[in-house]
């Protein structure tokens, strides 16, 4: 359970109707199959010991006594196993039918969950908890229980049964507000046309509701058909992601799949979660042994969706957020045209293509869009070409303002030897190619496009006053690793209307180096390399995604980095770019303290003006603290 990994599972046994003895024998070899593989929390289906299609037959003394000698079989036969399970069964008490969940765990019943909506024979649960003796055991009986691990309190699970999660209000939203982070849901749902993708919805969109963790373990192989077919639908969940999920009719006897708590509880914490006022509820201990949970797989680039129609989709929506965003405000500053700084490279690339779609939207010829390219002293023939060869075939106004002897000026002024390629150096060049932006802007009433991102945000990877400031930042939101997938967008849209100079242009400017070129080129090539100098951006973003969306600690990303990312990165050369992303990360918060504005693309904005608020002089000792102890841990040098 380290990191807050917890691996949980959902049982689809093959039932027989009314047939308590067999379904305990097959539950309790399914359970041992899933402690095999890991599992600690488990789910059966609703009323698995007799199934959900018994009819009347549950009103029956005779199957009502062999429910209870099932049970302490099922009891008996999991007693070595490290596990917590839910089993669905009727139980009668002081002359009341329930269908209810006993909790299992070690050979010992410690709670019976009732189903709160009451069915059919079946009553409602008691509105209180109370003690009942069952099976040879005695244990609470009621619906407001939480069933928490002693060694790691962040599992605490509860139960829901059936019907319960279609209720206006289900009882998980009570028992998340309580605390639960993992709700197990057993159910008997029967499978008609439409079904399983509402079913599909009601989960995933549940669980991100409340902010919790689901295991969903619908009734299936065995069931009566008499007038119903149940399809064995299981799902695992967490904060509205499917982990793992055996489709209707899969067949699937154990589902099971990892959930992290971790992430559970930072969006419990960041987003409005369950606020209704819990009753009181009763707490109950197990206490799990110690176990190392594989390190689930995670996504490379979790600002890229992985199925190629989703990214179509999404490049399509933040073209359509940026240009909107940009036509908007400069009908609102009664800008009549937008400048852009235009290097040949990928941010300003994109900021380009906004602003020309944003004239677009306004009505506005392209030519409102003043392109501006200024050659400095690393300058390529390579990036000025791409961005005089992009502004001519978008039909952009085009201008060359060449830099150089005004920076020479100024370091002539300031003392500075031009031969110091330091610091002043690079940022001098940045700073002009800023003041011309801005004095183009003021001569006509225009607006200075900004191309900065949202990685180089984080990292600070910005002349302070230079490329760091513009009067809108269209890519503030948008990260570079999803940036590559929007320009490629983009030329493929060019290419289909066969504007063929366009995508050309384009799909060369993804292939060119990504940097800053303040230094002068070497045999006519970009000398200064940024991931090079700070390191791979596919492994910041990485890092941005885990620390910043998700809150994880840094030994916790540095493990799933090692995961996602090897064997291409050791995990020494992983440590060490974290180690860089987070003294950067800390470091250079004074400049996104006053960053332009700029919209919001996707959930994780840097924006100080609610998107993420860090005093300028936080120190990050504690994280790479906390970095260096899983370092160490994972064997490094």
């Amino acid at each position: 359970m380290k990191d807050g990994f917890l691996i949980v599972g959902a049982l689809i046994p093959n039932a027989r109707v009314g047939d308590p003895a067999a379904n305990a024998r097959e539950l309790a070899a399914l359970a041992a199959k899933a402690a095999e593989t890991g599992v600690s929390v488990l789910a059966t289906p609703e009323l698995a010991l007799t199934t959900a299609t018994a009819g009347d037959l549950y009103l029956s003394s005779c199957l009502a006594s062999s429910v209870e000698e099932a049970l302490r079989v099922y009891l008996d036969e999991t007693a070595e196993l490290d596990l917590l399970s839910f089993v669905g069964l009727p139980v009668a008490l002081d002359g009341k039918l329930y269908n209810a969940a006993a909790v299992a765990f070690r050979g010992r019943l410690i709670g019976l969950v009732p189903k709160t909506v009451g069915r059919g024979v079946f009553a409602p649960a008691p509105a209180e908890n109370r003690v009942v003796s069952y099976a040879g055991y005695t244990c609470l009986f009621g619906a407001r229980q939480l069933f928490t691990c002693a060694g790691a309190p962040r599992v605490t699970v509860a139960c829901e049964i059936g019907d319960d999660l279609l209720s206006p209000i289900p009882p998980s939203v009570f028992h998340a507000a309580a605390g639960a982070t993992l709700i197990v849901d057993l159910a008997a749902d029967p499978e008609t046309v439409g079904r399983a993708k509402f079913r599909r919805d009601l989960v995933l969109l549940h669980s991100s509701r409340i902010c919790a963790a689901t295991v969903y373990a619908g009734a299936g192989k065995g069931e009566s058909g008499t007038d119903l077919v149940f399809s064995g639908h299981g799902m695992i969940a967490a904060a509205g992601k499917m982990v793992a999920e055996a489709g209707p009719f899969s067949d699937v006897p154990v589902l099971s799949g990892t959930v992290d708590l971790d992430l559970v509880l930072s969006e419990r914490l960041r987003v409005p979660g369950p606020v209704p006022d819990a009753p009181l509820y009763d707490k109950v201990e197990f206490d799990l042994h110690e176990s190392a949970v594989p390190t689930p797989a995670v996504p490379r680039l979790p600002f890229v969706p992985e199925d190629e129609a989703e990214l179509k989709r999404r490049c399509d929506l933040i073209l359509s957020i940026q240009s909107r965003a940009l036509a908007g405000r400069m009908e609102r500053a009664h800008a009549s045209f937008a400048v852009v700084g235009v290097s040949g490279g990928l941010d300003s690339t994109l900021a380009l293509l906004v602003a020309v779609a944003a004239a677009d939207l306004s009505g506005l010829p392209r030519t409102a869009v003043h392109a501006v390219t200024m050659p400095g002293f690393g300058t390529t023939g390579r990036t000025r070409g791409n961005a005089e060869k992009l502004a001519e075939a978008l039909g952009a106004t085009f201008s060359v303002v060449d830099i150089k002897k005004a920076v020479e000026q100024h370091f002539s002024d300031i003392g500075h030897d031009p031969k110091n390629t330091n610091a002043v150096y690079e940022n001098a060049q940045a700073r002009e190619r800023t003041q011309v932006l801005m004095d183009l802007a003021n001569g006509e009433g225009g607006l200075v496009v900004g191309t900065g991102d949202l990685s180089e945000l984080a990292l600070g990877w910005a002349t302070y006053n230079g490329d760091h400031m513009s009067m809108y930042g269209v890519n503030a939101g948008v990260p570079k690793t999803l940036m590559r997938h929007l320009v490629a967008c983009v030329a493929d849209g060019y290419a289909a209307k066969g504007e063929t100079a366009v995508a050309k242009v384009l799909r060369d400017v993804l292939d060119t180096p990504v940097s800053p070129e303040l230094l002068p080129p070497e045999n006519g090539e970009i000398a200064q390399k940024t991931e090079g100098i700070v390191g791979p951006y596919e492994l910041h973003d990485f890092f941005l995604w885990y620390a910043v969306r998700c809150g994880f600690a840094p030994g916790k990303i540095l493990r799933l980095a090692a995961r996602a990312f090897g064997p291409d990165y050791t995990v020494d050369e992983i440590y060490k770019w974290e180690k860089t992303f987070f003294r950067r990360f800390f470091s250079q918060q004074f400049k996104r303290s006053c960053l332009a504005d700029g919209p919001k693309i996707g959930s994780l904005s840097l924006s100080p003006r609610g998107g993420y608020a860090m005093p300028s002089d936080a120190e990050s000792a504690a994280w790479i603290s906390d970095l260096d102890r899983r370092y160490a841990e994972l064997g490094g040098r």
